[in-house]
């Protein structure tokens, strides 16, 4: 396994229940500011098979990334279910919610 996909994974394994980190800040505190996408395929590839938590990442505007009704619905209640409450305009508020992990 590659030394940032190692890095991606623990962060993300690490974010705390009823928080959330985007796809660039995971990116970014794993050594490689401009791999957002690659944190995407880690999930896509990677989350069942090392237990992270998925539901925890959206986009830098705080939106579910997922465009599949279904994926983007279970996320929607997972983070729900947690606390996360969204906005009128499907986004929640990285200012209220977002982890910042000790580096």
């Amino acid at each position: 396994m590659q030394p940032f996909t190692k890095k991606a994974i623990d962060i993300m394994k690490n974010i705390p229940q009823g928080k959330i980190m985007s796809y660039g800040q995971v990116a970014y505190a794993a050594g490689s500011p401009r791999s957002a996408r690659q944190v995407a395929r880690i999930l896509h590839s990677m989350s069942d098979k090392h237990n992270i938590p998925w539901h925890r990442i959206v986009n830098a505007q705080g939106e579910i990334a997922i465009k599949d009704g279904e994926g983007r619905y279970t996320q929607q209640v997972l983070l729900e279910e947690e606390g996360l409450r969204f906005e009128k305009d499907g986004k929640v508020s990285l200012s209220r919610y977002q982890h910042f992990p000790n580096l």
